[in-house]
C-alpha cells in the first residue's frame, strides 16, 4: 500500500499520482467534501476497477472531476444554466449534470447520456487534474454501504482486503472537515430545482405577508428595469431596508440586484458576491448623503458565519442590504429586522421558461 502525506510532498505526490492514473490505476485523493476515488475517467479499464471497488451501485453513474470550466467543455455541453454555475458558484461542492459530448463511456455517462461534473474547491486536487490533463473520477472513496470517508485511517479500516488491494496510492492530508456531500444540480433541460434548508419557512411566511408587486419579465433587461421601479417606489426614502432575494441558481437574483444598484446611482456594476460574502457599493442619496448598498450572498455560509458576516453592522449603520439565498437563513434575518424595526421586502424569482421569469414582491 503506497501512501503519501501531500502536506509535505506535494510535487512527489502529484508525480506518483499521474503515473498511477496513466497506467489505469486508482488513487484516493482529498476534496472539500471528503476523500474521493480517482481513476482516469477516459479509461474503460480504470472504470471497471472503480465499479468493482464500489459494489452495489446498480446503474448509478460515476461523476468526473475537472480542473476548470474549459476542461468541462471538452466533455459536456454547457447551456445557459450550467455556464452560470461555473461562472458564479464554482469551484465548490456542486455536481453539475450536463449532456455528454460523446467522448466518455459508461459508467461515467448515464443511460440518458448525461455526465455529472465536479469542479472541486481544493487546490491540490485541481493542480493534480490540471497536470494530468484529463478528468478523473469523482465518486467518494467509501464502498457503497460504508460511511463517508473523512480520513485515510478510517477508510482503510472500513475496506475489505479485496477492495483495499485495488487502490494503488493514497494521497493523505489528515482528517478532513466533516462537510456535506456535494449538491447535485441537473442542468440538462436548462432549468433547475434545488431544495435547501429554510426554503419552506420562507415560502410559508409569504402566505402571511402582503404581495405588493408582481410581474413576468421576458429578459434580463426587463428584470433590471422592474427592480429599478421597485427601488424608486420603496427604497429611495433613505430608510434602512433589507431586500431578501429567493430564487434558484441563474433565476435572476443578481440581475434584480443590478437594477437596484442602477436606480440608486451606484457607479460600479453590481456583481454576485459569492466569494466575498458582502460587496459594498457607495452612492449618494437624494439628500446628498453618502450611503452604502450592501449586496450579500449566504450560499456558502453556515449559522455561525452568518453572525460574523457583517450583516448586523450594515443594518446598524442604516444601509440597504440585498441578500441572495435569503431563504437559507430566513428566520434569523427576519428576527434581526423585527428587533431593529427595519422593513424587509421578500422578492421571489421563479423560472417560467428559458427567458421568462415570474417575480413577486412581498412586505
Amino acid at each position: 500500500m503506497n501512501r503519501i502525506d501531500i502536506r509535505n510532498k506535494k510535487e512527489e505526490a502529484i508525480k506518483k499520482a499521474i503515473e498511477v492514473l496513466e497506467n489505469g490505476g486508482l488513487i484516493v485523493y482529498p476534496t472539500e467534501t471528503c476523500y474521493g476515488l480517482g481513476g482516469d475517467a477516459t479509461n474503460p479499464e480504470a472504470l471497471k476497477k472503480i465499479m468493482e471497488y464500489k459494489k452495489l451501485r446498480g446503474s448509478k453513474p460515476i461523476s468526473i472531476a475537472v480542473s476548470d470550466k474549459d476542461m468541462a467543455k471538452e466533455y459536456v455541453e454547457l447551456n445557459e444554466i450550467a455556464d452560470n454555475l461555473y461562472e458564479n458558484y464554482l469551484p465548490g461542492p456542486i455536481t453539475v449534470i450536463s449532456v455528454s459530448k460523446g467522448n466518455l463511456v459508461p459508467p461515467v455517462v448515464s443511460l440518458q447520456g448525461a455526465v455529472g461534473v465536479r469542479y472541486p474547491d481544493y487546490d491540490f486536487t485541481l493542480d493534480l487534474i490540471k497536470a494530468f490533463g484529463k478528468p478523473i473520477t469523482a465518486t467518494s472513496a467509501n464502498m457503497s454501504y460504508k460511511s463517508t470517508p473523512y480520513s485515510i485511517d478510517q477508510l482503510i479500516k472500513d475496506l475489505p482486503k479485496k477492495s483495499l488491494n485495488l487502490i494503488d496510492l493514497f494521497l493523505d492530508v489528515g482528517e478532513l472537515p466533516k462537510n456535506q456531500p456535494s449538491t447535485v444540480l441537473d442542468t440538462t433541460l436548462n432549468e433547475l430545482a434545488v431544495l435547501r434548508q429554510g426554503k419552506i419557512e420562507f415560502e410559508d411566511a409569504l402566505v402571511k405577508n402582503k404581495k405588493i408587486e408582481e410581474i413576468n419579465t421576458k429578459s434580463a433587461e426587463e428584470t433590471i428595469n422592474f427592480a429599478k421601479e421597485f427601488t424608486k417606489k420603496y427604497l429611495s426614502s433613505g430608510v434602512p431596508s433589507v431586500v431578501a432575494l429567493s430564487g434558484e441558481l441563474g433565476a435572476g437574483k443578481t440581475q434584480f440586484a443590478k437594477g437596484v444598484g442602477e436606480s440608486l446611482n451606484v457607479k460600479d456594476i453590481v456583481n454576485s458576491p459569492t466569494y466575498t460574502i458582502i460587496n459594498e457599493y457607495s452612492y449618494i442619496d437624494s439628500n446628498g448623503n453618502e450611503k452604502v448598498l450592501a449586496h450579500m450572498d449566504t450560499w456558502r455560509l453556515d449559522e455561525n458565519e452568518l453572525e460574523k458576516s457583517g450583516l448586523i453592522e450594515h443594518l446598524e449603520k442604516g444601509d440597504i442590504v440585498l441578500i441572495e439565498w435569503a431563504d437559507k437563513f430566513y428566520q434569523e434575518i427576519k428576527a434581526l429586522c423585527d428587533n431593529m424595526n427595519i422593513p424587509m421586502y421578500k422578492v421571489v424569482i421563479k423560472y417560467i421558461s428559458l427567458d421568462e421569469r415570474s417575480i413577486e414582491i412581498y412586505e
